[in-house]
């Protein structure tokens, strides 16, 4: 079992290359620092995900999602939803900006991004300094953990640490938008 952290020590361990299990709007996701390619990677074979269907990335605050995202891309009105929508559950895929890696864009010209209003995500983006990958914490293809109790042995035995708390009680994961069109990729 990985050591339960405190936010800060959460973000120092991400600063070394860490992935940590955290509670998200729904579900527990993995997160890592998205500029470590090697953390990553990681993250991805501990998932058991292909890097070709890219991940998320969450965030505090818009700030840090530039020379990620390229908003201007996108028409004023469309720009305009998506701005309105944060902070909350609300996963957009936007036009990533023109240095953003492909270990987080995988075979997209666009990336995932959400401004999140769960107290605990945006703690962690704020003491990291930064935005995080966050993808759910589970192996893929099996269902997301809902509680701690929920996360799989066999993730648990393969990350850094934890931080604990509760969802913010959705239903089921934020949505996943197209922000071009507002189009629904996930509902």
């Amino acid at each position: 079992m990985p050591p339960v952290l405190a936010i800060a020590d959460a973000a120092a361990l991400l600063h070394r290359g860490g992935v940590v299990a955290y509670p998200t709007e729904a579900v527990w996701g993995l997160g890592c620092d998205p500029a470590d390619a090697a953390a990553v990677t990681r993250l991805l074979a501990i998932k058991q995900r292909p890097v070709g269907k890219g991940v998320i990335l969450v965030a505090d605050a818009l700030e840090p999602l530039q020379g990620w995202i390229d908003l201007e891309a996108l028409p004023a009105s469309r720009r305009d939803a998506v701005l309105v929508s944060w902070p909350g559950p609300n996963t957009w895929v936007v036009p990533a900006a023109a240095a953003a890696p492909r270990w987080i864009t995988g075979d997209h010209d666009g990336i995932a991004v959400r401004i999140s209003a769960h107290p605990g995500v945006a703690a962690l983006c704020r003491a990291f300094g930064g935005p995080l990958v966050s993808t759910s914490a589970n192996l893929a293809g099996e269902p997301p953990a809902r509680s701690r109790e929920q996360l799989d042995p066999r993730l648990l035995a393969r990350i850094d640490g934890l931080i604990d708390g509760a969802t913010g009680g959705l239903e089921q994961p934020t949505a996943i938008r197209i922000a071009r069109d507002g189009s629904i990729l996930r509902g």
